[in-house]
C-alpha cells in the first residue's frame, strides 16, 4: 500500500494535486458534495470518490482518515477546510492542510491558533499567487525561475525569437555557445514537452529551459542576446484579493497603478495602499488605459476574475510596447497554451498553491517535487543512499529513461551541472526533470 491521501474539495486545486499525486502511485480519495464533479474525475483520474460533506464525520470516517498520510482541505469555503481539517486530525489522520482566504490567518504570531486546533498547514492560494508574480516581476528577463538549494542551482525558462543565437542548432551544437555551467534540459514547442537529446534542433519561438549555477544565470541573457529591462512602472488591473496582495507586494519597490471597475472596492483598496495609485474606471477600454500611462509602463498584470479578458489586455499591452505581461487564468486548459499565445506568463493561483502542496508530501529518497506552469516535466530530487549501480557506472551507460535528464547534482557545499560522463557518489542529491511516464523507471534505478 502507498501513502494514503484524502482530499476535500475536487475543484481545480483538488483535480490539480490528485492528478500529481495518481502519478506517484498514491491511494487518493476524493471528497465533494457536488456528484457531476466527482464523475468527471473519476473518468480521468484513477482514484477514490466520496459524495458528502468534509465536515461531517460520518463522511470523514467513510474515508478513513485515520489512517491518512495527510489530509488536505482545499474546497472554495475556508470554513469547512478549517473544520474538516480540525476533525481529520483528531479522527487520527497524520497531518492536515487547509486552504485559506483571510489575510491575517497567515501571518505568523497566529499560527498557534491553528496548531491549538491541530492544523499543521495553513495555506493561501492568493498569497502563493501574489509571491510567485513578485518573483516573476523580479526575474523579469525569464518567464520561469526556479530555485533549488537556496539559489545554488537556478532552472530559467525563456522564448527564444529568431534573433537568438541558439534558433536552428542541434543540441549537441550548443555547447560552445554555452558556459560550461549551463545546460538547456526542457524544451516546450506546440504545447509539447522535449527532453532534448544531442540531436534536437532548437526553433524560433521554443521556449528553452536552461538550468545553470547562481553566477551564469545573468549570463544566459547575454548568450541570448535577449534585450534586457529594468521594470520600475507597473500596471495593474483588477481590484480582488489577489489584486490587493499583489500590489502590497510590489508598491514597496516599483510604482504601481491599479485600476478597477468598482468605486466602493476602488475607496477600499486606497485606504489600504500606501503608495499604490488607485483608479477607479473600466479596464477593458484600452483608451482608458492609455490615458493612465500603459505606454510607458514596463510590466503589465491582469487579475481581473475573467481568464478572457486578461489574456486579450495582456496581449493589448504587448502590442503597446510593454515589455513583461503576467496574465492570471483561472482554467487550467489555458495554461498549456501561455507560451504559444505570446503572453509572457499565465499563472494560476491554485496551481501555484498544489504545487506547493506537493512539495510538502515528501516520498522515500525524493526530497521535494516541483512542476512548471505548461510542462508536463517536473523535478524531482532523488539521494543517493547506497552504492549500487548509479554510483558504479557514468549516467551515459545508466539506461535512463529517454524522458528523463540529470538536471543538476548537489554534492556537499557544491552544485555540478552533469554531462554524460558524471558518475554519482553516495549522499549526492541529484536534481531529475522527467515526463511523468519516467517516475516508475527512476524510481527503481535510484532504490
Amino acid at each position: 500500500m502507498g501513502m494514503k491521501i484524502v482530499i476535500a474539495g475536487a475543484g481545480d486545486m483538488g483535480y490539480h494535486l490528485a492528478e500529481h499525486l495518481s502519478y506517484d502511485n498514491k491511494d487518493i480519495i476524493l471528497i465533494d458534495t457536488d456528484k457531476d464533479v466527482l464523475d468527471n474525475v473519476s473518468a480521468h483520474l484513477d482514484v477514490l470518490t466520496i459524495l458528502g460533506d468534509s465536515t461531517s464525520l460520518e463522511v470523514l470516517k467513510s474515508a478513513n482518515v485515520k489512517d491518512a498520510h495527510m489530509v488536505m482541505a482545499v474546497t472554495t469555503s475556508e470554513k469547512t477546510n478549517i473544520v474538516t481539517a480540525s476533525l481529520a486530525k483528531q479522527l487520527g489522520a497524520n497531518r492536515v492542510l487547509a486552504r485559506v482566504r483571510t489575510h491575517d490567518y497567515l501571518s505568523p504570531e497566529n499560527d498557534k491558533y491553528f496548531k491549538n486546533i491541530g492544523i499543521d498547514n495553513i495555506i493561501s492560494p492568493t498569497m502563493l499567487g501574489s509571491a510567485e508574480i513578485y518573483r516573476m516581476i523580479k526575474n523579469s528577463s525569464f518567464s520561469d525561475v526556479f530555485e533549488f538549494e537556496q539559489g545554488k542551482l537556478n532552472v530559467v525558462g525563456i522564448t527564444l525569437d529568431q534573433y537568438s543565437s541558439l534558433v536552428n542548432k542541434k543540441i549537441s551544437e550548443t555547447s560552445n555557445l554555452l558556459f560550461e555551467d549551463i545546460r538547456i534540459i526542457a524544451i516546450v514547442r506546440d504545447q509539447l514537452t522535449i527532453i532534448p537529446k544531442g540531436n534536437t534542433i532548437i526553433r524560433n519561438n521554443d521556449h528553452v529551459f536552461f538550468i545553470s549555477n547562481k553566477k551564469n544565470v545573468e549570463s544566459i541573457i547575454a548568450i541570448l542576446d535577449q534585450k534586457r529591462v529594468d521594470i520600475k512602472n507597473v500596471m495593474i488591473i483588477g481590484g480582488d484579493d489577489m489584486a490587493f496582495a499583489t500590489s502590497l507586494k510590489l508598491e514597496a519597490e516599483y510604482r504601481v497603478t491599479l485600476i478597477h471597475r468598482d468605486k466602493e472596492r476602488c475607496k477600499w483598496l486606497s485606504e489600504r495602499l500606501d503608495k499604490t495609485l488607485v483608479i477607479n474606471g473600466d479596464y477593458k477600454n484600452v483608451e482608458l488605459l492609455i490615458e493612465e500611462g500603459l505606454e510607458q509602463m514596463d510590466a503589465f498584470i491582469s487579475l481581473t476574475e475573467s481568464s478572457e479578458t486578461n489574456i486579450i489586455t495582456s496581449l493589448s499591452a504587448k502590442n503597446h510596447g510593454v515589455y513583461k505581461t503576467i496574465a492570471h487564468v483561472d482554467t487550467r486548459e489555458y495554461i498549456h497554451i501561455s507560451h504559444s499565445i505570446g503572453v509572457d506568463s499565465l499563472i494560476n493561483k491554485k496551481l501555484v498553491a498544489a504545487n506547493q502542496i506537493t512539495r510538502f508530501l515528501r516520498k522515500g529518497n525524493v526530497e521535494a517535487v516541483s512542476g512548471i506552469y505548461g510542462v508536463d516535466a517536473e523535478f524531482i530530487q532523488f539521494v543517493v543512499t547506497k552504492n549500487n549501480r548509479v554510483t558504479k557506472k557514468a549516467l551515459k551507460d545508466l539506461h535512463f529513461p529517454e524522458t528523463a535528464i540529470v538536471a543538476g547534482v548537489i554534492r556537499n557545499d557544491d552544485v555540478f551541472i552533469p554531462d554524460g560522463d558524471f558518475i554519482l557518489q553516495i549522499n549526492d542529491k541529484a536534481i531529475v526533470m522527467a515526463l511523468p511516464e519516467a517516475k516508475i523507471p527512476l524510481e527503481k534505478l535510484f532504490h
